[in-house]
């Protein structure tokens, strides 16, 4: 308080002189860098204030305080427009996917500029170098041994000739009966439901009956990244700003063992697979989504590696 009492005495003209970082923004030697990335709006709505108060204004106020620190800061953000909810939202309104995408990004982005967010850079997830990222991360993972192939039971529906997306079928949950659950939960009871466990299902599309057929799948092998994630944590744990919330639910995936985690889907829209054999298939969004941070930074400046590579920084 008395250090306050003493800046406010002083006035304005003691203050350092504001930091004016170059075009685009870099990290600086001997300055505190700081990169600050808000979640990624999902494209496939209009934003409201609740989004807005949850999603990108905490992050908003935390680089306008870095910046009167006079810390070198970058902030990005930009649409999440993979995935099964665009192609939903596609049918609904009678447009392609692309279409649905440019359509919400641009009201996304007429929002926060009216709301004055202060966005070093607003993009999207569907450009080229999103592709180029996320391929170039599935292609290290492959060469390390970080991938597994498995077959996997999906409905699918003959007269529309598509695998369907948990979004895409609905029938009578297995647990309470409710006659409208989802592929991928009950509205209901709450419970998570495997698409073929439902009872009488029905392509949403054409309301079809579908069939289950065996697909093959690309997972995530977790399991062989257990026992150095685990020390990780611990030390992270030690030495961190963790939440409690954040502890338990890290302690419980642990606890319980990780399990492979698949990262294809038998889609239209998304990134491609690029492995023989999986080429009609695309990367499953929650693969997909975190590396939009990256893509986004890169198509902000193609020294995008000196923030997301810089660890010294």
């Amino acid at each position: 308080i008395t250090a306050a009492v003493e800046a406010w005495a002083c006035g304005a003209a003691a203050l350092p002189k504001p930091w004016k970082p170059q075009k685009p923004v870099l990290p600086v030697e001997g300055m505190r860098n700081v990169l600050i990335t808000s979640a990624l709006p999902y494209v496939n709505n209009v934003p409201h204030l609740g989004n807005i108060i949850g999603c990108v204004l905490s992050a908003d106020t935390f680089a306008r305080y870095c910046r009167l620190r006079n810390w070198n800061t970058l902030y990005v953000c930009g649409t999440d427009e993979y995935g099964t909810a665009t192609e939903t939202k596609a049918v609904e309104e009678g447009l392609t996917p692309q279409e649905i995408c440019n359509k919400y990004n641009a009201i996304h982005a007429d929002i926060y500029r009216w709301f004055d967010i202060s966005f070093d850079y607003f993009g999207r997830t569907t450009t080229p170098h999103q592709t180029t990222i996320a391929q170039d991360i599935f292609q290290r993972l492959l060469a390390r041994g970080f991938l597994l192939q498995d077959t996997v039971e999906q409905l699918r529906c003959e007269n529309c000739q598509r695998f369907l997306a948990d979004r895409f079928v609905e029938g009578t949950c297995p647990f309470c009966s409710y006659e409208e659950a989802r592929g991928d939960q009950c509205d209901k009871c709450g419970k998570l439901i495997n698409a073929v466990e439902l009872k009488n299902p029905q392509c949403k599309l054409c309301r079809g009956i579908p069939v289950v057929k065996p697909t093959q799948h690309l997972f995530l092998d977790l399991p062989k990244l257990e026992e150095r994630l685990e020390a990780w944590l611990e030390q992270s744990w030690a030495t961190g700003d963790w939440t409690a919330n954040a502890r338990y639910i890290t302690r419980s995936w642990i606890r319980d063992g990780l399990k492979p985690r698949c990262i294809t889907r038998d889609l239209k829209w998304g990134t491609p697979v690029p492995l023989d054999g999986f080429r009609d298939k695309v990367f499953y969004v929650w693969f997909d989504a975190p590396i939009g941070y990256l893509s986004i930074t890169a198509n902000y400046t193609d020294q995008w590696e000196k923030w997301w590579k810089n660890q010294q920084q």
